[in-house]
């Protein structure tokens, strides 16, 4: 059976100006003129070409260029990238399509030359508007190199997120709560807010294992999350997904199709495609199958995945899963009255609480088909 088409496209560019000391996605610290980064994104440009010949790119919504940091690659490569995109699909105004950017190299001119490429929401990786804290997470730009990148990005773009994180060591809730407001005062249309993780084999796991760092603490992190929640919707924003808050009109479009179950097609190193039609869902990374999933667990990560935004997922969605999933309505019952859950307008929304003890939100959906 053929699969349904892609409606997001995902390109990895991965490569930074250093790797920070808690990052563990498929990057690499590499000079920005180094000839790995030519070969790379040409044979990006290749494999764009290639799937729209086999039109695999006529449905798509939305792009999303990550990394890495794909500022880092400079402005003639992504403009033969964007340029390649703009032949090989549709790049029209309706088509979100977002680069991911840090404060150290992006500038006046390259806003200017990717919005007329067709970009048309910059994702900036800010992190903190403390120095101290910039610091110790081992970023390559300051607070001011923040705040430049910021006000650079609106000369051109209305659509501007950042990115901020919380539960960094020797990071206070009061520092915290600053850069959050720092956002705020920007101008920013879209914030995402992060729990810092410890991953395995990052140089912060080897300082926790050393006993140079402290492990973030559970209970920091949720009520830094709590502040973040109180700072962004009284000025305005709304939390429309676990992690992210936006002005009205502002959410990304890109990653609610992670979490509504849209076929997405990843270009580039270590980046995952997701394929699916009525009976099967199959995730694809570096050539290896990830996830393969009949219709019943396609059903719970459904539920479980829509439990991620704040508009959850409707009633009627969770009667249908029941013909497949005959614990469902219980499920959604018991997480109702342990208060993870909320009935409203005909949907089961996640409560604060929910949020807060996602994992046993989401455990609880999943297993209903393991």
């Amino acid at each position: 059976m053929p699969h349904d088409p892609y409606r997001a496209l995902y390109l990895h560019l991965p490569f930074c100006v250093k790797r920070c000391a808690y990052c563990d996605f498929a990057t690499a610290a590499v000079p920005a003129d180094s000839p790995e980064i030519d070969a790379y994104v040409e044979d990006l440009c290749l494999q764009i070409r290639r799937k729209a010949k086999e039109g695999e790119l006529g449905a798509v919504e939305t792009v999303y260029l990550g990394g890495g940091t794909p500022s880092h690659v400079g402005l003639a490569r992504l403009s033969m990238l964007l340029y390649t995109l703009s032949l090989s699909m549709h790049l029209t105004p309706e088509v979100e399509c977002t680069m991911e950017a840090n404060p150290e190299s992006l500038d006046g001119r390259m806003v200017r030359d990717v919005w007329a490429l067709g970009v048309n929401r910059l994702s900036l990786g800010v992190q903190s508007f403390d120095d101290a804290v910039l610091r110790t997470l081992g970023r390559a730009h300051t607070a001011d190199d923040a705040r430049r990148a910021v006000e650079a990005a609106q000369t051109r773009f209305e659509n501007v997120s950042v990115d901020v994180m919380c539960g960094i060591p020797g990071q206070s809730e009061a520092s915290f709560e600053e850069s959050v407001r720092e956002a705020v005062r920007l101008g920013v249309t879209h914030v995402s807010v992060y729990p810092l993780t410890i991953e395995p084999h990052t140089p912060f796991d080897a300082a926790v294992l050393a006993g140079d760092m402290e492990e973030p603490d559970d209970d920091v992190e949720a009520a830094h999350m709590q502040v973040a929640a109180r700072v962004l919707e009284e000025a305005g924003f709304a939390r429309y997904e676990v992690a992210s808050y936006a002005r009205p009109g502002f959410e990304c479009r890109h990653n609610t199709a992670y979490w509504t179950g849209k076929p997405y097609l990843g270009l580039g190193r270590s980046a995952a495609t997701m394929t699916q039609n009525a009976e099967r869902r199959m995730r694809v990374q570096d050539g290896q199958v990830t996830d393969d999933l009949d219709a019943r667990q396609m059903a719970a990560e459904d539920l479980m995945l829509g439990m991620r935004m704040a508009r959850g997922v409707a009633c009627a969605q969770v009667e249908a899963a029941a013909a497949l999933l005959p614990e469902a309505a219980a499920a959604f019952a018991e997480l109702e009255e342990a208060g993870l859950v909320v009935r409203k307008g005909g949907r089961f929304c996640p409560t604060e609480r929910g949020w807060l003890c996602g994992n046993e939100l989401y455990g609880r959906l999943y297993d209903l088909a393991p």
